[in-house]
């Protein structure tokens, strides 16, 4: 169920706090270079993902945000590259850090900036934003809105990694109200040779700016203060961010931020999808039966005709629907019954019950599956066909979804809620190790 924009209310009265910083960058700036050793965000690598990163460069990123592998900081011993007996994953890239640093492989600033990025896929419009220091805890707490749940161990491996290297390794990304004067600035920015570019693994070109004119310097931030945001992506590091603030309160907290609009030029929102493993289709679709309307939808099991089908299922108006798979066949489950609906609180906000990953969550995999929604139980994938291949190779069912537009996850937000954790994907994503943010000054 989509709620209209068209008349909503700012995001927040307090605005957003952001500032210069000094960034830490590789030393070479070559694209073919900068392609090697920058990775994606590091809840998108999988364990092959990352063994093929760290092997592409010495000093690929991918090293220093998963030390120990895909399981991330807080893992135990030091297996994997470069690790020493007993030195734990957190404090390896705290030291591989160090070391990259003193070897001039990585380089400081010498002055504050602000770095205007943008992200042009092969086909469709360009998303364009500007990374800066980010408070965290904002007067009144309601600058940054977070709208998913989030998992304590993921939160508290950030918070490691956090705390040993005292830099933020890749960047938050937010969502921020409509500003004039920051889309003003932003197309008098978009000129002139970049400072670093490259072309990502699916076509999306990298361009970013660094800029230290004074004025823009002082006229974006005051814009920015003007608006609220939305954590488009990064629930795990933002909330790692205020933990580690929390032990040092005294200190002046921030996180490396992506800011990008709402609406023209911002992200566009995709769905991430559910595994359960060892679990049959048979099973599960029986199971559902006792809550929804069940229909077998015609597909091969080619996996790119199977794909074909579940595009075409979710390209209908009917809602909820959700679609589930072994990765051979499709079954489709429509027309909840007053019992699954039952099941997601009817005093929580509106714009929170009218969301299919809530549902989906609540009534068939919660009450109908009887399945907890934690990363053991419940596996998640970022397309269809990644849901697909996990399903089968984990004698498993895919739950896929569709995905909320962006006007119903700022209502959520607004309304002090949360989504489950992992409901959504904003997209394009910045491409990790190419600006880093160092704590001191």
């Amino acid at each position: 169920m989509h709620s209209s924009s068209a008349d909503s209310p700012p995001l927040t009265a307090t605005g957003l706090d952001v500032r210069p910083f000094r960034a830490l960058t590789y030393q070479r700036h070559d694209p073919g270079h900068l392609a090697r050793v920058s990775s994606p965000a590091y809840d998108l690598v999988t364990p092959d993902g990352r063994e093929r990163l760290a092997a592409a460069d010495p000093h690929n990123i991918v090293r220093l945000i998963l030390p120990g592998g895909t399981s991330g900081p807080g893992s135990a011993g030091a297996a994997g590259l470069g690790g020493r007996p007993g030195e734990d994953t957190a404090a390896r890239a705290a030291r591989t850090l160090r070391e990259w640093e003193a070897a001039g492989v990585l380089v400081r600033d010498g002055d504050p900036a602000l770095w205007l990025y943008e992200m042009q896929p092969a086909e469709g419009a360009a998303t364009v934003g500007w990374l800066g220091a980010v408070a965290v805890a904002a007067a009144g707490g309601r600058a940054v809105l977070p709208h998913e749940d989030t998992f304590p161990a993921a939160v508290e491996g950030r918070r490691a990694l956090l705390q040993a290297t005292a830099t933020d390794l890749e960047p938050i990304v937010l969502a921020h109200d409509p500003e004039p004067e920051v889309a003003d600035l932003t197309r008098a920015a978009l000129s002139g040779t970049a400072t670093m570019e490259l072309t990502d693994s699916d076509g999306v070109r990298h361009r970013l700016w660094r800029t230290t004119d004074a004025e823009v310097l002082r006229r974006l931030p005051a814009a920015l203060a003007r608006a609220g945001a939305v954590i488009a992506d990064g629930h795990h590091r933002f909330a790692a961010a205020r933990a580690l603030h929390r032990t040092h309160p005294d200190g002046d907290c921030r996180v490396l931020a992506l800011l990008t609009p709402m609406g023209s030029g911002g992200l566009r929102v995709q769905a991430i999808h559910r595994v359960v493993p060892d679990l049959s289709l048979e099973a599960a679709v029986e199971a559902a039966g006792r809550g929804f309307t069940v229909t077998e939808i015609p597909a091969g099991p080619d996996p790119d005709a199977l794909a074909d089908a579940v595009r075409s299922a979710q390209a209908g108006d009917e809602r909820p629907l959700f679609l589930l798979s072994d990765g051979r066949r499709l079954v489709a489950l429509t027309e909840p019954s007053a019992e699954v609906r039952a099941t997601v609180p009817a005093e929580a906000p509106s714009a929170w019950r009218g969301l299919d990953v809530v549902l989906a969550t609540s009534g068939l995999v919660g009450h109908l599956w009887r399945r907890p929604d934690d990363p053991g139980s419940l596996l998640v994938a970022h397309d269809v066909p990644e849901a697909l291949g996990l399903a089968a190779r984990r004698t498993g069912v895919a739950l896929l979804l569709r995905a909320p537009s962006p006007t119903d996850v700022a209502a959520v937000a607004r309304a002090g809620a949360r989504m489950p954790r992992k409901s959504t994907l904003f997209v394009p994503k910045p491409r990790t190790g190419l600006v880093l943010r160092p704590h001191a000054d």
